[in-house]
């Protein structure tokens, strides 16, 4: 039986370990998540890439692979425009978390909250953490420049501490996690629990195809890099050919892949062309970005799709937390959460001996 470490995160989503398997695009499916709510973690959808009817087919199919009443959550962009839509679904499907990747607006907050949902949004900034704090947040998910996706440049062991002391409400530690002795170290800088989105990905619950997972496997912590070429943004990815060339790819040929890729995004999604240029434009706001950065913002899902549905790491990125470069197997959910726990247990019973040894009155 896993160790069990109770936290101010556990008590307020009501699961068994202080883990989170963060809401990856195309990655964070009703698999995994249910994988990580059964290993006793707190699973989370990645809706994003999910029209309303996919979203309420995913929900209910994690229910189906859960027992009842097991906590799970949906990952949701707050500028979108049918965020409301997807607000209600969540109610309605008695989900009992709602995680955002941007700050939701205090009214979502409040309407989510009033319906009994636990709102956890994901910051990379202190001030951003103050900011949904100070609008009802019942937690936070504070991500380092170690982690995947689009990162910020400040590490996690100087981030984490200022969001702890800044705010009253629990901090999940998220970007260089994949062990018990980061839950630990996590735990000690006063975070109640940690978030992983890579160590997630690299488990056999993962559907990311195998060919996929090699290249993850393969990857040195130098071949995991952070770029802007994708959409304008630091992105943290492994670096391939694809990323080189849009390195060097100039302006018509960037507009010329990014309208492409808008086009493909509109019928996959649903969405109409002045919905997505609504999305863009809340994107754009007090960002310096091309319109070709815009239009690939807006779908950096379908490059990310080629890859982690489709199996093309030529035609796609991989979204990749340095922690990727030591990685080196693939268990289950189960498994994975299990060994985390145990060696977090180890972990402090290692300290506890430390401390001993420190308290222990001197010889003669």
């Amino acid at each position: 039986m896993a160790t069990r470490i109770r936290t101010a995160f556990t008590e307020l989503v009501g699961v068994e370990h202080p883990v989170v398997q963060t809401g990856m695009g195309w990655v964070a499916g009703p698999r995994l998540v249910s994988g990580a709510a059964n290993a006793g973690a707190l699973g989370i959808l990645a809706s994003a890439t999910m029209t309303l009817d996919q979203l309420r087919s995913a929900v209910r199919e994690v229910k189906s692979r859960t027992p009842d009443g097991t906590p799970f959550g949906v990952n949701m962009r707050a500028d979108a425009g049918d965020a409301a839509e997807r607000a209600r679904l969540i109610i309605d499907e008695g989900v009992r978390v709602a995680s955002f990747a941007l700050a939701p607006s205090q009214e979502l907050i409040a309407r989510l909250k009033d319906a009994g949902v636990v709102v956890i949004p994901s910051v990379g900034a202190r001030r951003h953490a103050e900011k949904v704090a100070a609008w009802g947040a019942d937690a936070v998910i504070v991500q380092g420049g170690e982690g995947g996706g689009h990162t910020g440049d400040v590490a996690t062991t100087v981030l984490l501490p200022q969001v702890v002391d800044a705010v009253d409400i629990p901090v999940i530690a998220a970007g260089g996690f994949r062990d018990g002795r980061g839950l630990v170290a996590a735990l000690a800088h006063g975070a109640a629990g940690i978030a992983m989105g890579t160590r997630f990905l690299l488990t056999s619950d993962s559907t990311v195809p195998d060919a996929v997972k090699a290249e993850y496997l393969r990857a040195t912590v130098k071949d995991v890099t952070v770029t802007t070429a994708v959409d304008g943004l630091p992105h943290r990815m492994l670096r391939t050919e694809l990323v080189a060339s849009l390195e060097r790819a100039g302006r018509t040929r960037a507009l010329v892949r990014a309208v492409r890729h808008a086009a493909g995004f509109r019928r996959l999604s649903g969405l109409s062309w002045p919905q997505m240029v609504r999305d863009g434009l809340a994107m754009k706001h007090g960002k310096d970005l091309s319109w070709s950065q815009v239009l690939l913002a807006a779908n950096t899902p379908m490059l990310l799709k080629a890859s982690m549905v489709e199996g093309r790491t030529d035609l796609g990125v991989m979204a990749s937390g340095q922690v990727a470069g030591v990685i080196d197997d693939l268990p289950s959910c189960a498994e994975l959460v299990s060994r985390v726990m145990a060696e977090a247990e180890q972990t402090l019973e290692a300290l506890e001996a430390l401390h001993s040894l420190r308290t222990l009155p001197p010889p003669g």
